[in-house]
């Protein structure tokens, strides 16, 4: 009687693994690279001033060779204050040279953003609030095509405000409302935004001042925020959040940071952000950091 071949005995669990695995191998291999991976090295800092560089900073590309602009407490101008618009947020600077700072007070119905003209000229924008919009107004970050406006409110938050950009956009006047036309929606929420800056038509960076540390792992992290489409002013748009890193907190004294505004030049990919010491070294060793992809 010939012999019959030996029967190969069949493993389900390894079979299971195997397929398991080669299933998730060609996955990763088809798949994207992590967000996470946008890796941001500290290249270095410079001293913060804290009556005239605490708030927030912009680059501005127009006029050429335009030196960077600060905010603080120092740099609002005693007839915007003395009407109540005493706190200044992190500013932004449109490709064309339009400079724009958000103001608010300590009580009201209204925010304010306040422009300056590539030709020198000021022009103040009042936004009346909407139902539901918490009063501050922390940040402004304007878009690549320079058409459409996006700003903060503080707190625990799932969207950001998107609005015409004041003094750009032709449907805006001083004399006039300042709408809000429509909303970013987060994916998931974040807490005390201090400043965000476009990177790219539809990649924001922000820097918050989360204390709690609850919502990514860490506290005071740089953010990535990733838009489904270009703001248009029409519909709302989404963002996917993702936490790159925990940003300095180093000082001579303990206790709490203050993360502050951000900028990102495009021109040099440098990426910069305000950190405010703690107690007393507010005075002596509060940082502008810079940073480079990479």
């Amino acid at each position: 009687m010939p012999l019959r071949p030996a029967r190969r005995r069949r493993h389900p669990v390894r079979t299971a693994l195997l397929a398991l695995a080669t299933a998730t191998a060609v996955a990763l291999a088809a798949a994207p690279p992590a967000t996470a991976a946008d890796t941001w090295t500290e290249v270095g800092s410079d001293r913060a001033e804290p009556l005239t560089e605490s708030q927030g900073l912009t680059s501005v590309e127009v006029p050429a060779n335009s030196a960077n602009r600060y905010t603080g407490i120092g740099t609002i101008p005693l007839g915007v204050s003395t009407r109540g618009w005493n706190h200044v947020g992190d500013p932004d600077a449109s490709y064309d040279g339009h400079y724009i700072e958000p103001y608010q007070r300590d009580s009201g119905t209204a925010k304010m953003f306040r422009v300056q003209a590539p030709g020198g000229a000021w022009s103040e924008y009042v936004h009346t609030l909407s139902p539901g919009e918490a009063l501050n107004n922390s940040w402004v970050a304007i878009t690549a095509n320079g058409q459409w406006m996006l700003a903060g409110e503080w707190g625990t938050m799932t969207r950001l405000l998107v609005f015409p950009t004041p003094g750009v956009n032709s449907s805006t006047s001083p004399s006039a409302n300042l709408p809000q036309v429509a909303t970013v929606r987060l994916d998931r929420a974040v807490r005390d935004l201090q400043g965000c800056d476009f990177t790219g038509p539809t990649t924001l960076l922000c820097s918050s001042d989360d204390p709690a540390g609850t919502l990514f792992g860490i506290t005071k992290p740089l953010l990535r925020i990733d838009l489904s489409a270009e703001p248009n002013g029409t519909s709302d748009v989404t963002g996917r959040v993702t936490a790159l890193r925990q940003l300095p907190l180093r000082s001579s004294c303990t206790g709490g940071f203050e993360t502050e505004g951000i900028d990102y030049d495009r021109r040099t990919g440098t990426l910069r952000v305000i950190v405010l010491s703690p107690g007393f070294c507010l005075l002596t060793d509060s940082k502008t950091y810079r940073f480079t992809r990479g």
